[in-house]
């Protein structure tokens, strides 16, 4: 029997038309691409995710310095997130859109050039113009969604089942740990050279080094081609969007999400801030560097943890029940509330056991990252993924993280009114307003669990939809107006890194 040699495609071109109505239990790859370079595409591609949320996280590190440079207060604070959480969910679906139809390596060296620039001039704003810094941050946003709508859809048109299982796994592994390294980069760098400036002076210059890998190593795979949808072409946007409406497992995880979404933007934002005033309450001495490297250790280890634990014990649990995707974020949300709960009320007593009570609430939090993902891939057929992904990241940011860490802060701000005036500064005060107002999470938490719970009554058959539209069995046709009937099939996926920016029509 001749071996195949490891820089063989695992599944050609041909192998998928033969056998159209069947995808194979272990599939990889796209056209020609290798075993060897889809693997490597994986790896780039997490780590534009790593420096993805580095980037996102590094200002929550360095928070507290930011605000003494601005003399700002918690309101102003929450705003640097939100106002770039607002814009990263405005372009998300011109992304989307985009990432449907045009060669998709292109649109994400653009992007990540565009965040790596404005990041790097973000940090010579001067202490007199705090809002020409709002509107830079605010403008990352930008770059950021063009990678964030479109990197999840090619790993998904390299892999299927299983190993698009793991291979979602360790993409989204960059998620808690690119955001702790965000905490500990962000603040020991500043330490290092004496100012916060120099914490978003780090991560432009491995923006760059993304941009060449994605030039070298990228390759463009065939939309569907894992999962021999290599038929389907584009419908229209306003009919991409009606598919999306009417698949009600799509919709319900996605609110799910944006519970998700909610929580981990307060708690990214604020909790190094937290723990620094509540420290400095008892007395005690408090370094923002020191805490950040203890947050941000926390959040990596339970990402490792969470997402892993989470992606497996899915893909287990699907063998014996169908529904297993949403249960097990539905567990992993409602383990996740009195984690949260009580180790935000005993940490104005015992440190050490909030910080552990963080970190299982954290672990349990992030067991439904990949898993999210994956709902969302095997639900929506290949040529309205990233169109999905784009509706998600907006839903999922408007009504969670891009409010979530300003409403901390207003809700903190206007509770220290209740306190005389030369004391609202006080650490005592910030630590007491600040921790009333995350008592808003673990309730947050319960309602997502809810509409995770919900998602399971219908994955089961939005997923066997989605599946036979993909393999050419289901009612497609149907779901495009006469108008379109004659749109040529997507190009080939030889074809696309030559055709530049050419729509796929």
């Amino acid at each position: 029997m001749e071996r195949k040699k490891d820089t063989s495609p695992i599944v050609r071109n041909n192998d998928i038309a033969e056998s159209h109505v069947r995808t194979p239990d272990v599939e990889v790859v796209a056209g020609d691409i290798s075993k060897h370079r889809a693997y490597f595409m994986v790896f780039v591609l997490l780590f534009i995710n790593l420096l993805n949320y580095m980037d996102r996280f590094t200002i929550a590190g360095v928070l507290v310095d930011i605000q003494n440079y601005y003399h700002i207060g918690n309101s102003e604070a929450g705003l640097i997130q939100t106002v770039f959480i607002v814009s990263y969910m405005i372009f998300s679906p011109i992304f989307g859109y985009l990432g449907d139809r045009y060669n998709r390596k292109f649109i994400m060296g653009g992007g990540i050039t565009l965040w790596s620039l404005l990041t790097l001039s973000g940090s010579f704003i001067g202490k007199d113009h705090f809002w020409a810094f709002i509107l830079i941050r605010a403008a990352v946003g930008i770059g950021e969604a063009s990678y964030s709508t479109i990197a999840p859809t090619i790993i998904a048109d390299l892999f299927a089942k299983d190993l698009r299982t793991r291979m979602l796994m360790v993409f989204y592994f960059a998620i808690p740990v690119g955001s702790g390294l965000g905490y500990v980069v962000g603040a020991n760098i500043a330490k290092a050279f004496g100012a916060w400036q120099w914490a978003l002076r780090f991560t432009p210059v491995l923006g760059i080094i993304c941009v060449i890998l994605i030039f070298i190593v990228l390759k463009e795979p065939q939309r569907g081609h894992a999962e021999g949808g290599s038929h389907l072409r584009n419908s229209s946007y306003l009919q991409d969007l009606k598919e999306l409406a009417k698949t009600k497992s799509f919709v319900l995880s996605t609110l799910g999400f944006t519970c998700v979404a909610f929580v981990t933007g307060a708690l990214a934002l604020w909790a190094p801030s937290y723990m620094f005033n509540v420290i400095k309450a008892q007395g005690q001495d408090a370094d923002e560097g020191n805490i950040a490297f203890i947050f941000g250790g926390i959040t990596v280890a339970a990402g490792f943890i969470g997402v892993a634990l989470g992606a497996e014990a899915s893909r287990r649990y699907k063998r014996i029940n169908p529904r297993a995707d949403p249960l097990v974020c539905a567990f992993g949300l409602l383990m996740c509330t009195p984690f949260l709960f009580f180790g935000l009320w005993i940490s104005e007593s015992n440190i050490p056991v909030s910080w552990a009570l963080i970190f299982f609430g954290e672990t349990f939090l992030c067991l439904n990252w990949s898993i999210i993902a994956d709902i969302l891939l095997y639900v929506v057929i290949p040529t309205r993924r990233s169109t999905a992904e784009a509706v998600q990241i907006l839903i999922s940011h408007a009504l969670g993280d891009a409010g979530s860490p300003y409403l901390i802060g207003v809700i903190s701000d206007a509770l220290a009114t209740k306190y005389p005036k030369d004391e609202q500064l006080s650490p005592s005060v910030e630590s007491s307003t600040l921790r009333n107002a995350f008592y808003i999470t673990p309730f947050v938490c319960v309602i997502g669990g809810g509409f995770f719970l919900a998602t399971a009554l219908f994955i089961q058959k939005d997923r066997e939809k989605a599946e036979k539209i993909t393999k050419g069995l289901g009612d497609y046709d149907e779901e495009i107006s006469e108008d379109e009937s004659d749109i040529e099939p997507i190009l080939r996926s030889d074809d696309e890194d030559n055709e530049g920016m050419q729509p796929f029509a």
